[in-house]
């Protein structure tokens, strides 16, 4: 299990494949730290352990109370990730063949960025073409109210913690770049402060921690728009101003990303419709949760300064 970066080392005789993936990654913060598995078929079926069997004590002579766990299976399908990018005869021929390489850029940092989205609000009763993201998973005990203040809370690193313990052996806490300042403030507030600091992650950038596990930034789609917006709503009602913070277990029996192969680009060449090359870039992906409590999310989290 490897994350794309990592995969990317593989291909070393395949240096346009090996860019490929490393661009891929580079484009989100997300897909530069989750591991993927590649698996057979068009779907990964597993069981999920739900409740474990009883355990009891007996006297001399007497019997155990029979007792089984529930597992439930379960069945994580991958979807079609992609897109063609066509470059004129004519640009190629007047501006250098530089130009194809520039759209491609373009595509592949499209699809990162649109991957990542449906990562968090992916939704397949809406949209049957894509994976369900963490937004729609995470229900019940794996939600916790960032308060019952209508219109949001401000973040509390008391929930926050309670947050952390509601993973599995937790591993990354994902937010928006608001609430990373925020956090970021509270570092320098002494009548606050948590345990909050500062980190240069393997590209030299500066990753914020809390405690030990870094925090990732869900940042923009594909069109420009803030994934993790301040326009949810909130548990205590009134206007969809509030935000979410999610915690993750990024390891193989917890939350990991799945895929039929890393990511293929292929140069079709000229089109015979119109005078244009075409390159096309697809990736079969998904994500799979195997454990009840690999992620969390903390909701209804309104813009403003950090509370104890």
């Amino acid at each position: 299990m490897l994350t794309l970066i990592e995969a990317a080392k593989l291909h070393t005789g395949d240096v346009f494949r090996q860019a490929i993936i490393e661009m891929y990654a580079r484009s989100s913060d997300l897909l530069q730290i989750l591991k993927f598995d590649n698996i057979l078929g068009n779907a990964l079926r597993y069981n999920r352990e739900e409740t474990l069997p009883g355990v009891g004590f007996r006297g001399i002579n007497e019997a155990y109370d029979e007792s089984t766990g529930i597992i439930n299976p379960l069945t994580e399908p991958l979807v079609i990730a992609g897109g063609d990018a066509d470059v004129d005869k004519f640009i190629l021929k007047t501006m250098g063949q530089d130009q194809r390489e520039v759209q491609e850029n373009g595509k592949i940092k499209a699809m990162a960025l649109a991957w990542t989205k449906k990562f968090i609000k992916g939704d397949s009763t809406t949209e049957p073409r894509e994976f369900d993201g963490l937004q729609v998973r995470l229900t019940g005990n794996q939600l916790l109210p960032a308060g019952s203040t209508a219109n949001g809370d401000a973040l509390s690193l008391t929930l926050l913690d309670e947050l952390l313990d509601m993973v599995s052996s937790p591993t990354h806490i994902m937010m928006n770049k608001a609430l990373r300042r925020r956090l970021s403030a509270a570092a320098r507030n002494t009548s606050i402060s948590g345990n909050i600091h500062w980190e240069k992650n393997q590209f030299g950038q500066q990753i914020l921690y809390y405690g030990d596990l870094p925090i990732v930034i869900i940042d923009d789609d594909e069109t420009g728009t803030q994934i993790l917006q301040f326009n949810e709503a909130c548990p205590g009602g009134g206007t969809s101003t509030g935000t979410s913070i999610y915690c993750i277990s990024n390891q193989q029996d917890k939350l990991i990303g799945i895929q039929n192969g890393d990511i293929d680009a292929r140069d079709l060449g000229e089109l015979q419709t119109k005078p244009a090359e075409r390159t096309r870039v697809e990736w079969y992906s998904g994500i799979a949760c195997f454990h009840g409590k690999c992620a969390a999310r903390m909701w209804g989290i309104k813009n403003a300064a950090v509370v104890a």
